[in-house]
């Protein structure tokens, strides 16, 4: 079987795997070290790695570590999947993918972990960095457009986190407790198209339950909609650490367990075959797709140009970054007096997120160097750390240095943003705010008289109170190892500012429904919501307008849009419209087509994202973009009907700018047979419980007891005891001091992310993750002993004893 990428897989894997014995086959299922997959030699089929990440390698030594904090092989560090989401540009994104891929190429690896596309349900998440936009059609199609580029290299791409993986706190433990229909139109729908449009050769199942399962053994979404309806023909691995019943896992469809744990579900494996509990025709299934995966895998090596990939990171970095607001001042004129540099992200960039996907960069851009080779020795180019970079946070002696440094300037750009610390892999936001002295420092320059540019570097937005007071606001996200080159081409029209937000910037995070659950309870978190997630609040009757947009960016140029049209009958349609570049300077812009259902018996968001298009154009060009929808555009998930069904009537086709800055309302006249259930909709826009009961068609489950402790209690649940207390503090010790030894003085986000995956994740993660010092038997031992069982705890290790004879 051939893939559209030319790699060959599954010739001959099912009658090797049918040659091995079970041990083999068991073996087969678990990696063989951190990040390598077990191969077999006598087959001709050497190992292969896997690697880290979504914007870069993050290729480590084999027996490297799992949580990031290690040194790695240098590798570009291209933009952030915030960054990348803001291009809208599926060409652009799809040169990043090819790019990487020739990377891993050079480097030797096999699957390249990424790209990520959870929906950014709530801006607060720690990891909003690393997914691409709060809208599934945005996310699923840029996300398929990576794949593609990796893949045409030769080199797998890996889907994650599947499913409803939208927070860090608590995340391998947490139940996302969803309504089916939200479940599928919004949570699942972005997985789906990059699934069916990319054809990926791995899938990875994410920590957290969903409506009461863990991911990693779910079979309704492993088998039954991944592989079964969508078509998947890949492998699905774990993430690090998420296998939690093997057997389960292996039944529902889970084919590789990362990392390897040295053999610590092989004896539950082989006592459920022995036992009929599991079949050996279900453990076939999953060694075939792992022999499949290290067939199609290539093992040559070429030489990667990352002088060319630096610069593709530059021209990445600038079509995704936003200029929120311009009174005018940007692009700035190379020819002035003076320009004044403030903010200690101009000096130290925040260029990446923090966590696992941490890129050891090839090389780094620095703006105020860029600036200062820019405007040339004519111009004065002064510079104040203004704050601290690793706290964010300013002071007074720091506060009147920058203020000093203003005077007499003919412009002031602020590099500011957020601070590692404030957002990584493994714990949340707990503010949308800048650090406050940040911004009690724009506020102070704002009133100065030099007119104040605001750059900001972040990976989450942030509230921004005071952008009205700013000359302009450019947001830069988190631009990779050449993001500050992007910015200052921007900032001196070397290049426009070609993103568009790809998630909307609230007035006040508590504005937002899910604010009320997010992160929820240690255990449990309900999407009560439902829909009204991004514009699909903000644009609802009852929302609350966003300050900035979904889908705003603003330009150089000028673009006129005339001649919106619809072509088509029922729901192949084709929407066109004609752009023109009506200013002086070549632009792109992003055309939005948006459906509202005029007629619904189901609540539905007043209008939804269902094409896109982005579009280049010189100064005085103009052309006809074509967008097609098809049945899906106008579909709804009917939960009786267990379907995609589309509701006969009046539809509405919105040609957009923004989710707020309509072109055309073209109206369209939709036949259909199809009889949709109908649904009442909520008082208000979260469910209350009565509501949220009879959405889920079940009761409101409740969360799991704290005791008795077992293998998914949490060492933040054993410090309820003395003992817990003292083991709690000794492990979280252990696990700093191994991240030390890993990587030299972690800074504050690692210790954080250490910490928090350690006391917030399940103690079974410490046998998974042990390198095989640790076995469940000896953590089952344990468990006995702190539910106050010594002698069940002596029972467990004789039992040990016996079964290795």
């Amino acid at each position: 079987m051939t893939n559209n990428d030319g790699a060959t897989k599954g010739d001959g894997a099912k009658e090797i795997v049918d040659g091995l014995d079970r041990r083999t086959k068991i073996r087969l299922l678990s990696g063989s070290g951190m990040f390598q997959v077990r191969g077999l030699p006598e087959h001709g089929l050497d190992p292969i790695d896997v690697s880290d990440g979504p914007h870069g390698l993050r290729h480590q030594s084999r027996g490297g570590d799992h949580l990031g904090v290690g040194g790695s092989n240098p590798a570009t560090c291209f933009p952030t999947a915030a960054t990348l989401g803001s291009t809208w540009d599926v060409e652009l994104v799809e040169q990043v993918g090819v790019a990487l891929g020739e990377e891993a190429a050079a480097q030797g690896v096999a699957v390249i972990l990424g790209p990520g596309l959870n929906i950014k349900r709530h801006p607060a998440g720690g990891r909003s960095f690393e997914y691409l936009s709060e809208d599934p059609l945005l996310s699923g199609k840029l996300a398929g457009a990576m794949v593609r580029g990796i893949q045409s290299q030769g080199i797998g791409a890996c889907l994650k986190h599947y499913a409803v993986n939208n927070h860090e706190s608590h995340r391998l433990v947490v139940d996302a407790v969803v309504d089916e229909r939200t479940l599928r139109e919004l949570y699942l729908t972005g997985f789906e198209i990059a699934v069916q449009e990319s054809s990926p050769w791995t899938v990875m199942c994410a920590y957290n339950l969903v409506n009461g399962v863990y991911a990693s053994e779910h079979h309704e979404l492993l088998q039954t909609i991944l592989r079964d309806e969508w078509g998947f023909d890949g492998l699905v691995m774990t993430d690090w650490g998420a296998a939690n019943d093997r057997v389960a896992g292996v039944k529902a469809g889970l084919d590789l367990e990362m990392p390897g744990s040295r053999g610590a579900f092989d004896d539950e494996l082989t006592s459920a075959l022995e036992s009929g509990a599991l079949t050996d025709e279900e453990l076939d299934a999953c060694a075939t797709r792992v022999v499949e995966l290290l067939q199609r895998s290539r093992r040559d090596r070429i030489e990667a140009d990352y002088d060319a990939h630096h610069d593709l990171a530059r021209r990445a970095a600038a079509a995704g970054a936003v200029l929120l607001t311009n009174d005018g001042i940007l692009p700035l004129a190379p020819a002035m007096s003076k320009i004044a540099v403030i903010g200690a992200f101009a000096e130290s960039p925040r260029y990446q997120g923090a966590g696992s996907s941490q890129v050891r960069p090839t090389r780094l851009d620095r703006a105020l160097d860029l600036i200062r080779e820019r405007v040339g020795p004519d111009t004065e180019v002064v510079f104040a750390r203004g704050f601290d970079p690793e706290s964010g946070e300013s002071d007074a002696e720091l506060r009147s240095e920058a203020l000093a440094s203003a005077e007499g300037a003919d412009v002031v750009v602020f590099c500011g943003g957020l601070p590692a610390p404030m957002e990584s892999e493994g714990f949340d936001r707990t503010t949308l705010d800048l650090p406050a002295g940040q911004v009690a420092l724009i506020e102070a320059l704002a009133a100065r008289r030099a007119p104040l540019v605001v750059v900001l570097s972040n990976g989450g937005v942030v509230h921004a109170p005071w952008a009205d007071r700013a000359a302009a606001v450019l947001e830069c996200w988190l631009g990779g190892q050449a993001g500050a080159g992007g910015m200052v081409d921007v900032l001196f029209g070397d290049a426009e500012p070609g993103g568009r937000l790809a998630e909307s910037v609230p007035e006040h995070v508590a504005h937002l429904p899910a604010d009320l659950n997010f992160p929820g309870r240690p255990r449990q978190v309900e999407y009560r919501e439902a829909m009204a997630v991004g514009y699909r609040f903000h644009d609802a009757k009852g929302g609350v307008p966003a300050n900035f947009a979904f889908g705003h960016g603003l330009s150089y140029t000028n673009f006129g849009w005339s001649e919106a049209k619809l072509e088509g009958t029922g729901t192949d349609v084709t929407v066109s419209v004609r752009v023109a570049n009506t200013g002086s300077r070549a632009g792109s812009d992003v055309v939005q087509v948006y459906v509202r259902d005029r007629e619904a018996t189901v609540p539905r968001p007043d209008k939804e994202l269902r094409g896109f298009a982005k579009v280049h154009l010189e100064a005085g060009a103009s052309e006809v973009v074509s967008i097609t929808l098809d049945r899906r555009a106008f579909a709804v998930w009917d939960v009786e009907a267990h379907d995609w069904l589309v509701e006969a009537g009046a539809f509405d086709v919105i040609v957009a700018r923004s989710s707020v800055d309509i072109v055309a309302v073209l109206a369209h006249q939709v036949e259909s047979s199809d009889v949709v259930a109908p649904v009442a909709a909520p008082a208000t826009l979260v469910m209350d419980d009565a509501e949220f009961a009879e959405r889920l068609g079940r009761a409101i489950p409740q969360p799991p007891p704290l005791r008795p402790f077992n293998r998914n209690s949490t060492l933040q649940e054993l410090e309820s005891t003395r003992a817990g207390r003292i083991l709690s503090k000794q492990v979280v010790k252990a696990g700093i001091s191994q991240a030390s030894k890993e990587f030299p003085d972690p800074d504050a986000a690692t210790q954080a992310m250490v910490r928090a995956a350690l006391r917030e994740g399940p103690l079974r993660g410490l046998v998974l993750l042990s390198g095989g010092q640790l076995r469940f038997p000896a953590l089952d031992a344990m468990l006995e002993a702190f539910n106050g069982n010594p002698k069940g705890a002596v029972a467990v290790v004789r039992d040990s004893l016996r079964k290795k004879g």
